[in-house]
C-alpha cells in the first residue's frame, strides 16, 4: 500500500471555468413563402427547404409555393435556405399524423402479412371501425394508405407522405378532428398510436395567419404567394410594419392599373400613402411570384463580410420576363414606389428602383435592421459574458467600445462610410462635422444620471450618429464642346 501524500491543490489550485456561449445574430437572409396549400398543417405551420427539388417533392410543380420558391432559388448567387409557411385561408380538416417511420418500419412485407386487419378511429367525435383489411397484394405504402382510405369511405382519407401516415377527416372547421387510440397490429405498423391529433380550424384572415407565423422567430422576410385582395395585402403590410423583431413583406402585383398614369387607387398608391417602409411591391405581367426573386438576392447578403452590401437597383431577376414600358408607364410605377424588372434600349434589363412602399431604399431598411440587431446582440453579449460592467468610466468605455465594434463591421460591409453629418448635433458632434470613421458614439456621463436610474442599474443614454454609404442610382453628365 502506497504511503499517504498531500494533494497538490493545497499549493496550486486550478479551476476550469467555461464562459457562457454568446447569443447569435439573427439571420437577415431568411425568407419565408406564405402559401395556402394543404401540405403543411396548422400545427407545423413552417417547414424549411434547402433546394427547389425539396419544394417540388412536397408541393409538386404547379403550386404557388413552388413557383415562388423557383424564383427565389433561381437567383445568382443562389440562396441556400427557404421557409414555407401555411396560411389557413380556408377552413382546414382535422387529422391524425402518425410518427415518422424508419426505413426498416417502411418494409412492405410487414404489411403484406396482414390479411384481415382492423383499425379503430374516432372521426369528428364518432367512432369508425375498419375490419377485413387485406394488404397481401400491396407493393408499397401508398397502396396501404389507399386501401385504408377506401375503407374510410365518406368519413375521411388516408395518405402516406413518404415518411408517415396521415388520416384526414372529410369535414373542415373547428369541430373537425381525428383521434386514434388503437394499439393493434395495423395501427402500430402505421405508427398511429404515438402520433398526434391536429384539430381543424376555421378560415383565417391573412393577418391571423401571419400572427401565428410571427411566433416562429427564424424568418426575416416573407413573400406572399397566395391569391389575395388589396385589403388583405394592406392588412398584412400593416401587421409586418408593427411587428417586433423587425420583418419585411413583399407582394407581386399583375394589376395593369399600376402602369396606368391616370390610376389613383392601386395597391402601390395605397401602401405609399400609408408610408410602409417594410413593404415591397413588385409589378410583373408575366410572373405572379416575382418579388420572391428580389428576396432571393437579398438572402445572399452576408453582413459579416467585407464590402458585401449592395443596392438592389440594376440587379437581375432570373426567371422573370422584363417589362417593356413606355416612359409614362415607368413614371407611374416610380411615382408609387412600385418595383419592376424593366428592359432598356441598350438591350439590358434591370430591377428598378429597389425601394419600399414608403420610399426608403430596400437595402437601407435591410441593412439598418441588421445594424440594430448587431448592436443589440453585441451589447447583450457584453453584459452576459462579463462578470460586471461597472457604473463608472470603465463601464462607459466598455459600452462605447462594444458599439464601436458593431459599427466598424457596418463600415467593413459597406453600409456605413465617412461623410458629413447633416443631422442634429449631440455630445461633441455638431451639424456639418465630418464623421471620419463614418460614425460617432456618445454616452452621457454616469455622474449626470439620476439617482433612481443609478439604483435601477441603468446605463446612461447612448446616442449613435452613423452616415450611410448609399449608392449611385442616377448619373447626369454634361458634355461641353468647344470648336
Amino acid at each position: 500500500m502506497a504511503s499517504p501524500t498531500l494533494p497538490v491543490a493545497e499549493v496550486v489550485n486550478v479551476t476550469v471555468e467555461m464562459s457562457p456561449v454568446a447569443a447569435a445574430l439573427r439571420n437577415f437572409g431568411a425568407c419565408m413563402i406564405l402559401g395556402t396549400s394543404d401540405v403543411i398543417d396548422t400545427d407545423e405551420r413552417v417547414r424549411s427547404y434547402s433546394s427547389i427539388s425539396e419544394v417540388a417533392s412536397d408541393f409538386g410543380t404547379s403550386a404557388a409555393e413552388y413557383e415562388a420558391a423557383l424564383a427565389f432559388f433561381s437567383q445568382s448567387p443562389k440562396p441556400t435556405l427557404l421557409y414555407i409557411g401555411r396560411w389557413a385561408k380556408t377552413a382546414t380538416a382535422g387529422r391524425w399524423r402518425g410518427r415518422v417511420l424508419t426505413s426498416d418500419e417502411q418494409d412492405i412485407e410487414d404489411f403484406n402479412a396482414i390479411k384481415a386487419g382492423t383499425l379503430t378511429l374516432t372521426i369528428d367525435g364518432t367512432q369508425k371501425s375498419l375490419a377485413g383489411l387485406d394488404f397481401s397484394a400491396e407493393t408499397n405504402l401508398n397502396g396501404v394508405a389507399s386501401l385504408v382510405g377506401v375503407a374510410l369511405g365518406n368519413a375521411g382519407s388516408c395518405t402516406f407522405d413518404g415518411s408517415r401516415f396521415v388520416i384526414t377527416s372529410a369535414t373542415t372547421g373547428a369541430l373537425s378532428s381525428v383521434v386514434c387510440s388503437d394499439g393493434g397490429t395495423l395501427a402500430t405498423l402505421m405508427g398511429l398510436p404515438s402520433g398526434a391529433s391536429i384539430k381543424g380550424v376555421e378560415s383565417e384572415s391573412i393577418a391571423d395567419g401571419l400572427t401565428a407565423l410571427l411566433d416562429f422567430q427564424d424568418w426575416y422576410m416573407v413573400a406572399v404567394a397566395a391569391e389575395t385582395s388589396e385589403e388583405e395585402d394592406i392588412a398584412a403590410a400593416g401587421l409586418i410594419e408593427a411587428a417586433s423583431p423587425a420583418r419585411m413583406i413583399g407582394f407581386t402585383t399583375q394589376d395593369a392599373s399600376e402602369i396606368d398614369p391616370t390610376a389613383e387607387s392601386t395597391l402601390g398608391a395605397k401602401l405609399k400613402a400609408l408610408g410602409y417602409n417594410r413593404s415591397i411591391v413588385m409589378y410583373s405581367s408575366s410572373n405572379k411570384q416575382a418579388v420572391a426573386s428580389v428576396f432571393g438576392r437579398m438572402a445572399t447578403i452576408n453582413f459579416e463580410g467585407n464590402n458585401t452590401t449592395l443596392t438592389l437597383k440594376f440587379k437581375q431577376c432570373p426567371g422573370v420576363t422584363s417589362e417593356h414600358l413606355r416612359s409614362s408607364q415607368s413614371a407611374a410605377l416610380r411615382a408609387n414606389n412600385v418595383n419592376t424588372f424593366a428592359a432598356y434600349q441598350n438591350d439590358t434589363a434591370i430591377l428598378r428602383e429597389g425601394v419600399t412602399s414608403g420610399g426608403w431604399y430596400i437595402d437601407e431598411t435591410h441593412g439598418l435592421d441588421w445594424l440594430q440587431n448587431r448592436v443589440q446582440t453585441d451589447l447583450w453579449n457584453l453584459l452576459y459574458t462579463h462578470r460586471k460592467v461597472g457604473q463608472d468610466t470603465s463601464g462607459a468605455t466598455a459600452l462605447v467600445s462594444c458599439i464601436n465594434k458593431s459599427l466598424n463591421q457596418a463600415v467593413a460591409n459597406g453600409l456605413v462610410a465617412p461623410g458629413v453629418w447633416n443631422g442634429v448635433g449631440f455630445g461633441a458632434l455638431n451639424t456639418g462635422d465630418t464623421l471620419s470613421t463614418g460614425f460617432y458614439v456618445y454616452i452621457q456621463p454616469f455622474e449626470g444620471q439620476s439617482q433612481s436610474d443609478r439604483e435601477a442599474r441603468k446605463a446612461p443614454p447612448i446616442q449613435i450618429a452613423a452616415k450611410l454609404k448609399g449608392a449611385v442610382h442616377f448619373v447626369d453628365v454634361t458634355i461641353t464642346v468647344n470648336r
